[in-house]
C-alpha cells in the first residue's frame, strides 16, 4: 500500500427526525389531545484512533462519510429513533484540521481515542410539545436541525520515542532491521526508504521503545528537495533523534562531516524546535576498518563536528555495538521519564550523556 501522509475528506452528520403531528382519537377520550411525538437526533461522525493502520491511502479519494439521520416522530408520544454515530477510524498520529478554517480540531496520538467532527442535529419537537393553556390543540412541530458538514484535512505523523536521522544509504534500514523485528526494504541506491518505518525494540525485562527509519534527507530538504519535508515533520514526535553517520561512503569524494553539517543545517532551517531535540551521533559501517583504525576515524569525525553530546560506533550489519547503543537509548528514555510517543523534549536534554556512551 502506497504510505500517504496528507488527505482530505467530507464528513457529514445525520439530519434530526422531524417532529410528529398527531391528536389522540380513542373512545370515551373526548378530550385526547396532541400526542405526536419527537423526532430522533441525527448520528454524529467520531473520527478514532487504531493502531495498525500507518497510512491515510484510504482517504486518498476523496469521499464524503455520512452518519445515519434520525428517524421521525410518530403518534402515542413516541419518539423518533436517533440515527446511529459514524465511527472513522485514522492511523494514531493524525493531526485533524478544518479545511476552510485551519484550525486544528484534535491531535489523535493514543489508540482508541476519539474525536467529534460533526455533531448529529437535533430531532424536531412533535405539537404535543406545543400544548399550552391558549393553544389546546397545536398542529405545529419541528422539523429537526440538519447535521454538521464538514471539509477536514488530515496529517499523519508518525508516533516513535527515537528516530533515525541521516543520508539516504546512511544505514538507517539496516540499523532498525537489525535491532527490530521491522523489515523494511534495503538497497544500494538513493532513497530506497520512501516512507517511514516502525519497529519495536526490544531490550528484555519489558522494557522496549519504538524506533522510526526515516526517509533519507539530503540538501535542501527543508524547501521540499528529494523527499523534503513530507518526511522532516515525522521527527518531530520523537523524544531522541540518532544521527547515522556512514564512516566510509560509496563515493570516495564525500565527507561525512560535511554530510553531516548539511542535515543538521536542514534541521534547523525547517525547525528550530526539532533541531534542539536530544541528538546523538552513530557512527555506521565499523566492519569495514579494522577495530583501531576504526576508532580512529569515528574520533576524528566527532572532533570535526565538536560535537559534544553521546557518540556510538557500531556496524548495523553484522550488529556490532548495537546492543550497547539500544541499551543506552532504553536508559535515556526512562530518565526522561519513560518512552511517550507524543512526548515533547526540552532543549537542556540535548546534551545529556547516558551510560555506556563513547
Amino acid at each position: 500500500m502506497k504510505f500517504v501522509d496528507e488527505a482530505r475528506t467530507k464528513v457529514q452528520a445525520g439530519n434530526g427526525g422531524r417532529g410528529s403531528t398527531s391528536f389522540r382519537r380513542e373512545k370515551f377520550v373526548p378530550f385526547g389531545g396532541p400526542d405526536g411525538g419527537d423526532g430522533g437526533n441525527g448520528g454524529s461522525v467520531y473520527l478514532r484512533a487504531k493502531t495498525g493502520i500507518n497510512t491515510l491511502a484510504d482517504f486518498r479519494i476523496e469521499r464524503t462519510y455520512k452518519a445515519q439521520h434520525g428517524e421521525p416522530g410518530s403518534a402515542n408520544d413516541c419518539f423518533g429513533r436517533g440515527g446511529a454515530d459514524l465511527y472513522v477510524p485514522v492511523p494514531v498520529g493524525t493531526i485533524v484540521r478544518d479545511a476552510d478554517t485551519q484550525e486544528v480540531l484534535g491531535d489523535l496520538t493514543r489508540d482508541g481515542q476519539e474525536l467529534l467532527v460533526a455533531r448529529g442535529g437535533k430531532g424536531g419537537w412533535g405539537n404535543q410539545r406545543f400544548k399550552s393553556s391558549t393553544n389546546r390543540s397545536p398542529r405545529q412541530f419541528g422539523p429537526g436541525l440538519p447535521g454538521e458538514k464538514r471539509a477536514l484535512e488530515f496529517e499523519l505523523k508518525v508516533i516513535a520515542d527515537v528516530g533515525l536521522l541521516g543520508l539516504p544509504n546512511a544505514g538507517k534500514s539496516t540499523l532498525i532491521s537489525a535491532v527490530s523485528a521491522a523489515r523494511p526494504k534495503i538497497a544500494d541506491y538513493p532513497f530506497t526508504t520512501l516512507y517511514p518505518n516502525l519497529g519495536v525494540v526490544d531490550v528484555g525485562e519489558h522494557r522496549s521503545f519504538v524506533m522510526a527509519d526515516i526517509p533519507g534527507l539530503i540538501e535542501g530538504a527543508a524547501e521540499g528537495a528529494g523527499l523534503g519535508i513530507r518526511f522532516l515533520r515525522h521527527l518531530q514526535r520523537t523524544g531522541l533523534l540518532l544521527h547515522l553517520i556512514d564512516m566510509l561512503p560509496p563515493d570516495p569524494e564525500a565527507d561525512p562531516v560535511k554530510d553531516a553539517r548539511a542535515i543538521v543545517k536542514e534541521l534547523k532551517k525547517f525547525s528550530p524546535e526539532l533541531a534542539a531535540k536530544p541528538r546523538w551521533l552513530v557512527i555506521n559501517k565499523r566492519d569495514l576498518l579494522p577495530p583501531k583504525e576504526a576508532e580512529q576515524r569515528a574520533r576524528q569525525i566527532v572532533r570535526a563536528l565538536r560535537f559534544k553530546g553521546p557518540h556510538f560506533l557500531i556496524s548495523a550489519a553484522t550488529g556490532e555495538g548495537t546492543r550497547e547503543l539500544c541499551g543506552a537509548v532504553m536508559t535515556f528514555l526512562e530518565q526522561d521519564g519513560r518512552p511517550s510517543h507524543a512526548r515533547a523534549s526540552s532543549p537542556e536534554d540535548a546534551g545529556a550523556a547516558p551510560p555506556g556512551a563513547a
